[in-house]
């Protein structure tokens, strides 16, 4: 997110710092006009990714120098709950349908891509790996706070965005052609403008080769960020090998994996998880350390061990707790500061 330098309010400015950036590929704008997205290239790593995701966070930072400062978080604490949106034509058909509650999706998300080979095999992953979204969500969320007040929730980023259509946790599919259905009844409807408008939590991308999970907050530095793609990678990985291997993937309905999705939204890593199968609840912070030990080979085969152990210290204490702890102590005006100090810093 884009803010004013002096404020740290958020600035509607994002269009000058993509001209300043002079046309890098890396910098695209999003529909809030104080929000910039940053891509990394397809990555043979996530500690590729993460050191792509560090020098473009200091390239922006350099482009917007003289226009604000930048920050990382799944919501600004203190914007006003609407605000001023992207007005080009990309953005036309969003402005038209959703109005004002297009200018409320003041919200910044972390998206992740991993190639899954084999249209099959994606479909496979992509339907187990909606169990595990309220897992990620609990480790990932950073949204504590919006319009000047404390929430209540680990995360208000989801509410805000469930004012859009298609959002949460997604159904699942049996095949690329009942998702291509999908998007063909939705565009005869005239609901769905094109296919990235399908905005759950996790989505397959067939032109891409790749499942994409939208459920982790924007976390606040590269570090953070680091540790959740590798999660996400290494539990991508685990699920493809069991598929390959003939270990059935369990599909389990939207609505109990929304009951814990509520839970890791509401309570974060205080809260409880509970068995999809039985209902068993257990401690959030327990199901997140089981899931890293139970993912850790693959990380290893991945490549991505380092980032997977430094999660270990988001289960201890997210985004969400952080802020609330840098709340108590400096005020909100001092957790904007330490926000936009920790846009460059290389470690949680």
């Amino acid at each position: 997110m884009l803010l004013d330098a002096t404020t740290l309010d958020l600035a509607p400015r994002a269009e000058e710092v993509l001209a300043a950036a002079g046309g890098d590929e890396r910098f695209k704008l999003e529909l809030p006009a104080a929000q910039l997205e940053l891509v990394t290239l397809p990555c043979a790593t996530v500690g590729e990714a993460a050191a792509q995701l560090e020098a473009g966070r200091a390239a922006l930072h350099q482009a917007a120098s003289g226009i604000g400062r930048l920050a990382a978080a799944g919501a600004h604490p203190t914007a006003a709950p609407e605000g001023v949106l992207n007005g080009h034509e990309h953005y036309r058909h969003t402005r038209a349908e959703f109005g004002p509650v297009a200018h409320a999706q003041l919200v910044f998300g972390l998206h992740v891509h991993v190639r899954v080979a084999g249209a099959r095999r994606a479909v496979a992953v992509h339907n187990a790996l909606r169990s595990y979204l309220p897992q990620l969500a609990a480790l990932a969320a950073n949204a504590p706070f919006h319009a000047g007040r404390d929430t209540g929730l680990a995360s208000v980023r989801p509410k805000i965005a469930e004012l859009l259509p298609r959002q949460g946790v997604p159904p699942a599919v049996e095949d690329l052609s009942e998702l291509a259905a999908a998007f063909r009844w939705g565009a005869a409807a005239g609901t769905l403008a094109r296919p990235n408008h399908w905005w759950w939590e996790l989505r397959l991308h067939p032109t891409l080769g790749t499942i994409e999970v939208r459920v982790p907050d924007q976390q606040t530095t590269v570090s953070e960020s680091a540790a959740v793609a590798a999660v996400i990678h290494a539990l991508v990985v685990t699920l493809a090998e069991g598929h390959d291997d003939g270990v059935p993937l369990t599909v389990h309905p939207s609505w109990r994996i929304a009951e814990n999705r509520w839970s890791a939204g509401r309570h974060g890593l205080a809260g409880t998880l509970a068995d999809l199968q039985t209902g068993e609840p257990r401690p959030t912070r327990d199901r997140l350390r089981a899931l890293l030990e139970w993912l850790a080979p693959a990380a290893a085969r991945a490549g991505c061990l380092g980032e997977l152990e430094a999660a270990d210290r988001l289960v201890t204490a997210n985004g969400s707790e952080r802020q609330r702890q840098v709340a108590a102590e400096e005020g909100l005006e001092g957790l904007m500061g330490s926000l936009a100090d920790r846009f460059l810093a290389t470690e949680t």
